[in-house]
């Protein structure tokens, strides 16, 4: 290494990429909207375990730091529109697990919740950016190999829940069959 690569101690300097060395996301790499799925999963996270009143969850996930960073309104739709929605949107996930729903990690609970919560309600985010999104958090927040169940599930239902804009993408070479 030269001493440009080094830092002070002669330790290697962080890459300036956006990713942590864990190759999550930095902060200030990360949208408004990525920080509102963020607390989003951490209220979802807190009422699966501990099933307070999303209300309660709600301000309490407000005062954390960091949340004037986020989109309010996503995070609000997030949380409020996947509790009231939790048996319907469990109704579309409990047939792509390989085991029963009880067994399956609260955060990638949580995760799948908001991805299929935004495949049907946030038709302005496209369809492969609630994936990517879904699956960092998995990454993120969930246990080693979460983000790939998560991703396995996300992945079977988007040809249901947004058929045309994934069989477009198909078309286009652009997804996997």
């Amino acid at each position: 290494m030269t001493d440009d690569t080094k830092a002070a101690g002669g330790k290697p300097r962080q890459s300036r990429t956006g990713l942590t060395s864990t190759g999550a996301r930095k902060a200030s790499a990360k949208s408004n909207r990525s920080r509102a799925r963020e607390f989003a999963l951490q209220a979802l996270y807190q009422h699966l375990v501990s099933h307070n009143d999303a209300t309660a969850i709600d301000e309490f996930t407000r005062d954390l730091a960091g949340f004037h960073k986020a989109d309010a309104a996503h995070y609000d739709a997030l949380l409020h529109g996947s509790i009231e929605a939790a048996e319907s949107l469990d109704a579309l996930i409990v047939p792509l697990l390989d085991r029963k729903l009880e067994e399956i990690s609260p955060i990638e609970h949580a995760v799948m919740w908001i991805g299929v919560y935004e495949f049907q309600n946030c038709l302005d985010v496209p369809w492969r950016v609630v994936l990517n999104e879904c699956i960092e958090l998995a990454k993120e927040f969930g246990g080693t190999d979460g983000h790939k169940y998560v991703n396995a599930v996300l992945n079977g239902l988007a040809p249901k829940l947004r058929a045309a804009e994934v069989e477009a993408d198909r078309a286009s070479g652009k997804a996997r069959p």
